[in-house]
């Protein structure tokens, strides 16, 4: 299966949950709910889960081996990173705006 398709649903702008993902396969398959996790060292993935009785998580959906999980981890994050660092350059461009803004209140401001 091929990976067709990753959309970042929700980026959320504290803790530790850092997005919820959607991935297609194929353009055929679509698995929600991939939660992207910092973890102590690095981000991980949380794949789909559904709580059981004994109040323990198990997996919903998930690669069963080490390569498939591999390529979904470096498309994933490729995806995030790219559209974490559009938002962040989105955020300095607005600050910028603003600081830009301020000086030109404080000038009209001094020449009265």
């Amino acid at each position: 299966m091929n990976i067709t398709d990753v959309r970042l649903r929700k980026l959320p702008t504290e803790g530790k949950l850092k997005a919820i993902v959607s991935v297609t396969f194929d353009n055929e398959f679509v698995l929600h709910d991939i939660k992207i996790i910092e973890g102590n060292e690095s981000l991980f993935l949380a794949m789909p889960s559904r709580r059981l009785s004994n109040g323990e998580y198990r997996d919903i959906a998930h690669p069963i081996n080490a390569e498939a999980r591999k390529e979904l981890e470096d498309v994933v994050f490729k995806e995030y990173y790219a559209v974490k660092e559009k938002l962040d350059s989105e955020e300095v461009e607005k600050q910028e705006e603003k600081i830009e803004e301020e000086k030109i209140e404080e000038e009209k401001i001094e020449e009265e």
